[in-house]
């Protein structure tokens, strides 16, 4: 079962703007629930883009009946999915919760270390019957171990101040494809559900649970996957309605295992009438708007199995949608997949917002919406149109004569260089502390070094952060904000706007986020209901705000980390 909460690092408190404010958010009534969720890679402008292609119900009601910050950014420079998850779940910048990557260098394991693995809570076995020595994806295998908490998160999330004021009454639940976006919006004192690839079901880890619910277990036991054997990734509507309807076939797109780059995409291209011998069957579904689908079941079931909203204390669900993501990586955002995944998304949401309507009453429920990043456009697609982007291929740089003046002007011999793990590059720990060397003068010439490579814009040695020695500016503060001391590596590296590594867990893919730039930074900020007035508003915020506010409509104690402000629109109505 779930340990006690670690010791939390303090933060700033949450200052209110004016006393008149103070009494805005004391007479707003408080939600039933709080329903926040998460579109991985959904950039800020998709949402207007394909306004007028959304039905009714889903997006054109959180745009039309809701707050819509329109110009909202992450203001961290590595734009990766656990760390935009945990920057909305905490209001903290990654220098205080923690999760500056995906993966990251640990020197004192050796080995890069996946952002919520633990050996010490490994999944359950049993009940969903899954087996967990099979429960690896690609960035998961790096960790090397299958067991799962929130335990590296620094800081409160909003999810655990919410528990805390309740007194643990609340309920708070986290859902997602992906762990780690299930367990950042679950924190440390809720309950996270994530979908096993390997399994086809949703699993947790003996974190959270000693054995699975009795409608967890119902939920797996029905096999809803069976509802997608002999099926295909279709599109919603017909081609000619599409923006990118003349975009099937794109030829820089990967044709991953046979999915193919033209619809319709087969979900096993084995077996269509059985999937237990197709390895990539499940992760086909992630790669389409079944993906999305399912996890709104799963979500639709929990709601009702723990009655979520059924009283007056407020309940939380976070709800990341991961298949945008998937989709993006494969085919890029200007593609007929992103397209027709986003419509289909849309109405995935509508039936999501239906069903909180029916059990708990969107009046009585918050909604927020944002994303944990955006994406750049893909450079094929952007070489239609100019020489705008490419890819990044440090393959082909000369490293090794590069590596040859390092050593030489340094005196050292042997490995300088441990690995790569985005954004940063660790230094042996030989190179580090070799004797007579100045750490700062040796990163800044490898960082020198790194400059004058293809596609490297910016290459920041971390000792010049601790020692705030950098220019002063818009990219160096988002670097800052992702810097932490023990788990940032050694040099921050940045890469000219639209270009980037077209590597994805090992898969070669059309398109990768993770920078400091706009279209990686820029994602929507939506809230809806309980009694909100529409309202458009173009200011600049920021993702950290997105907590802070959640703690003002539930008053509650702001998370420890918190960095942001109150958005006022959300809480003055």
């Amino acid at each position: 079962m779930k340990a006690s909460i670690p010791i939390l690092t303090t933060g700033a408190a949450l200052l209110l703007a004016s006393t008149a404010l103070a009494q805005d958010i004391a007479t707003q009534e408080r939600p039933r629930l709080i329903l926040q969720i998460t579109v991985d890679q959904l950039r800020g402008d998709l949402p207007l883009r394909h306004l007028d292609q959304f039905g009714e119900g889903g997006f054109r009601y959180l745009i039309e009946n809701g707050i819509h910050y329109d110009n909202a950014h992450h203001a961290h420079a590595n734009t990766e999915t656990v760390v935009g998850h945990a920057t909305l779940a905490t209001g903290a910048h990654p220098a205080a919760h923690g999760m500056v990557g995906n993966l990251w260098f640990d020197r004192t394991l050796g080995r890069a270390v996946y952002n919520i693995e633990d050996p010490d809570y490994p999944l359950l076995t049993g009940g969903a019957g899954v087996d967990a020595e099979t429960e690896i994806d690609p960035t998961q295998k790096a960790a090397g171990t299958d067991g799962r908490s929130p335990a590296a998160i620094l800081t409160t999330t909003f999810s655990d101040e919410l528990s805390i004021a309740t007194q643990g009454r609340a309920k708070v639940f986290g859902v997602s494809v992906k762990d780690r976006g299930a367990v950042t919006m679950a924190g440390h004192t809720g309950k996270a559900f994530w979908f096993s690839k390997a399994s086809g079901e949703f699993v947790t880890s003996s974190y959270y649970y000693d054995d699975y619910p009795d409608w967890v277990v119902a939920w797996n036991d029905a096999d809803i996957l069976q509802n997608y054997l002999g099926g295909s990734w279709d599109l919603l509507n017909p081609i000619d309605s599409y923006l990118f309807g003349d975009r099937d076939d794109q030829h820089w797109e990967p044709d991953f295992a046979g999915y193919g780059r033209t619809f319709p995409h087969p979900y096993s291209t084995i077996d269509p009438l059985s999937y237990e011998n197709d390895p990539y069957f499940s992760t086909f579904l992630t790669i389409s708007p079944a993906g999305d689908q399912i996890t709104a079941d799963f979500a639709k079931t929990l709601i009702d199995a723990e009655g979520l909203g059924n009283d007056e204390v407020t309940d939380f669900l976070g709800v990341s949608f991961s298949s945008t993501d998937y989709v993006g990586h494969f085919f890029g955002p200007s593609s007929l997949e992103a397209e027709d995944n986003l419509l289909q998304l849309d109405r995935t949401l509508a039936d999501l917002f239906a069903h909180v309507d029916a059990r708990i009453g969107l009046d009585k429920t918050l909604i927020v919406l944002s994303a944990d990043h955006g994406a750049p456009e893909a450079p094929g697609y952007l070489a239609e149109l100019g020489k705008l982007g490419g890819y990044v291929s440090p393959d082909a740089w000369d490293s090794a004569a590069a590596v040859d003046r390092i050593r030489a002007r340094f005196e050292l011999s042997g490995k300088i260089v441990e690995g790569y793990d985005h954004p940063y590059i660790n230094l042996t720990e030989a190179a580090r502390t070799a004797e007579g060397v100045d750490p700062v003068a040796l990163e800044t010439a490898i960082a020198e070094e790194l400059v004058s490579f293809e596609g490297v814009a910016y290459a920041i040695p971390s000792s010049r952060l601790r020692a705030g020695t950098l220019p002063e500016n818009a990219l160096t503060r988002a670097v800052v904000n992702n810097y932490n001391p023990d788990r940032s590596g050694d040099i921050y590296l940045v890469f000219n706007p639209g270009w980037f590594i077209n590597d994805f867990d090992g898969l070669s893919v059309t398109v990768t986020h993770g920078s400091p730039w706009r279209y990686d930074t820029f994602v929507p900020i939506l809230f809806a209901g309980n009694g909100l007035a529409p309202q458009t508003v173009s200011r600049r915020v920021h993702t950290v705000d997105v907590a802070l506010t959640l703690s003002a409509i539930a008053d509650t104690r702001p998370p420890d980390g918190a960095a942001g402000n109150v958005l006022t629109e959300v809480v003055g109505q």
